[in-house]
């Protein structure tokens, strides 16, 4: 039988600002990049629930309220910065730095070292997979969903190592906080299960996640009972009917190309300590990770962002073969090593700094280009043509001008009467105004 790891030494503190500057490296033209269309609109909504007055209203809105610390981080931003785009990007950057942190500290888990988890989370730091969940803001439920998520395990790891009462309340309010940043966070109970199952713990350990469960099952019952009404259940983004049996699995191998896969490889063949029972974990984590985001009808595949708490896992493969790696080669072959790590670190930033960030700014520019003609311009602007929701542009029009709504005028005939002072029209490169 395979003999459980020892215990782990203390996790290295000159590793976190390394960890940090992966981070900033592989995001930094991020704060250079103007919101994209939803997020304004968002921002209204956050100004309404964000402050303390808003709450009530918040409190009793079912479809909303699961999405609590996104409007708080959100308004919080606001009300400090403005609409300063750098401001809302160099939040969801730190959280992108928090949650590399939390995935390095669970090398608190007596399966995991910290230093599996060191590679893990360097990987994490820069994978470009997720990057919707770092460079768009209203993709901030996901870091956020990630955040307390991560803090949750590691406090029930550290409850379960110790029996402590402050780490196992801990667990349980960070859940809380969890299952207030978005719906899917409901599968982070399936995910508390796997230090008991990977760590052969007796069974009778999970009557502690009792409070969890009883909490799950709220935000599900809360969730099921907006069937009738909610727009997530009408806009595509979840469905019973949805082929999820061709999503998961394309998306759990989409995940994997090509790090991941490589690094199976590499494991299969090297074999390190252990290796059976991590990447158990980590598959699992994968597939536990991705199952809710499965039942889109829009997609056969999981967007970029809902793929940020799924990245964890992939992280925990391609942490133990560079874990490998580094114990076969550093001695002997120590270009070898410089030049994977270069290699992965190379590739992951450079696709982030160049198509990623060339996609975002596409994304951007019709918002963009309606903003610079309603500065320019005094008085009502006809949009005759548009590639977003109005409500974008009204919303965009209000918190980047000050201007009201009804300063957008949507048809020709309104647009005569009222004698719109410009007539806008994105043309894909420039606007034509007339």
């Amino acid at each position: 039988m395979e003999t459980l790891p020892a215990a782990n030494s203390r996790p290295s503190l000159i590793l976190f600002p390394i960890l940090a500057a992966l981070v900033l490296l592989a995001y930094l033209p991020a704060l250079n990049q103007p919101l994209m269309e939803d997020d304004y609109p968002n921002i209204i909504l956050a100004q309404g629930y964000g402050p303390p007055s808003g709450w009530p209203d918040l409190f009793h809105n079912p479809v909303f309220r699961v999405r609590t610390t996104t409007w708080l981080l959100m308004y919080s931003v606001n009300r400090m910065f403005g609409m300063h785009a750098s401001a809302y990007y160099s939040a969801t950057i730190l959280l992108q730095v928090i949650n590399t942190w939390l995935l390095y500290l669970l090398g608190a888990w007596r399966t995991l070292s910290y230093t599996l988890t060191a590679w893990a989370a360097a990987f994490f730091a820069v994978h470009e997979g997720h990057q919707e969940a770092v460079m768009w803001l209203s993709g901030s439920t996901e870091p956020l969903l990630l955040l307390f998520g991560l803090i949750s395990l590691l406090s029930w790891i550290l409850f379960l190592e110790g029996r402590r009462p402050g780490w196992y309340a801990a667990s349980i309010l960070a859940f809380c906080g969890a299952l207030l940043s978005k719906e899917s966070a409901v599968v982070l109970l399936a995910l508390l299960l796997l230090p008991v199952a990977a760590d052969r713990r007796p069974w009778r350990v999970t009557l502690f996640l009792i409070p969890h469960a009883a909490l799950a099952g709220m935000v599900v019952l809360s969730i099921a009972l907006t069937r009738g009404y909610s727009f997530r259940f009408q806009d595509g983004s979840f469905s019973l009917h949805a082929p999820f049996w061709l999503t998961w699995p394309n998306s759990y191998a989409r995940l994997f190309w090509f790090w991941g896969l490589l690094s199976l490889l590499a494991i299969l063949v090297w074999k390190p300590n252990h290796y059976g029972r991590i990447l158990a974990i980590a598959l699992a984590w994968v597939g536990i990770s991705l199952a809710p985001y499965s039942f889109l009808t829009y997609l056969t595949r999981i967007p970029s962002r809902q793929t940020h708490l799924a990245s964890v896992g992939l992280a925990l493969v391609v942490g133990l073969a560079l874990a490998a790696l580094y114990d076969r080669y550093w001695t002997n072959h120590r270009a070898l090593v410089t030049l994977v790590c270069a290699a992965v670190v190379i590739h992951n930033v450079g696709y982030l700094w160049t198509k990623k960030r060339s996609q975002f700014l596409a994304r951007a520019a019709p918002t963009e280009q309606l903003i610079a003609v309603a500065r320019a311009t005094q008085g009502p602007i006809y949009v005759e043509c548009f590639p977003r929701p109005p409500l974008v542009a009204e919303a965009a029009l209000q918190l980047m001008t000050g201007r009201p709504a009804s300063d957008l005028i949507w048809n020709a005939a309104e647009a005569n009467r009222r004698h719109a002072a410009a007539t806008f029209c994105y043309s894909g490169n420039e606007p034509v105004r007339r």
